[in-house]
């Protein structure tokens, strides 16, 4: 099981990120992010698994817990991944611009946002 990005946070930090996002289903087979193109949004997966892919190829899946699409926005570049739904999926979409201000607002979540794609550009 995939530790939550939540975790670390108080729970009223975790409320705060929660309601900054907008609540989303997404079917089975959807690619809500992809390589090479800017970084406009980001989800926190509640429900299913996505599959992480490189220039097609699958370097990772991620389940519940998981922030995916927030590398891109921290560190200001292209995506450099393909997303895409193994499963139909339960999200938390959120803007680049309210990453931005709960980053800004929610240090606990800047520094867990921070180590995440840190670990993504490090390849763990």
């Amino acid at each position: 099981m995939t530790e939550s990005i939540l975790d670390a946070l108080e729970p009223a930090d975790a409320r705060r990120v929660l309601a900054a996002g907008r609540t989303l289903t997404l079917p089975q087979g959807w690619s809500p992010i992809a390589e090479s193109t800017p970084a406009d949004k980001a989800y926190l997966i509640t429900d299913g698994e996505v599959s992480v892919r490189k220039g097609g190829v699958e370097i990772a899946t991620l389940g519940p817990g998981s922030v995916v699409g927030e590398a891109a926005i921290v560190n200001r570049t292209l995506r450099s991944a393909t997303v895409v739904a193994l499963t139909p999926l339960k999200v938390v979409h959120f803007t680049s611009d309210s990453i931005q201000e709960l980053v800004e607002q929610v240090p606990g979540f800047g520094a867990a946002l921070r180590a995440a794609a840190a670990g993504r550009l490090d390849g763990s």
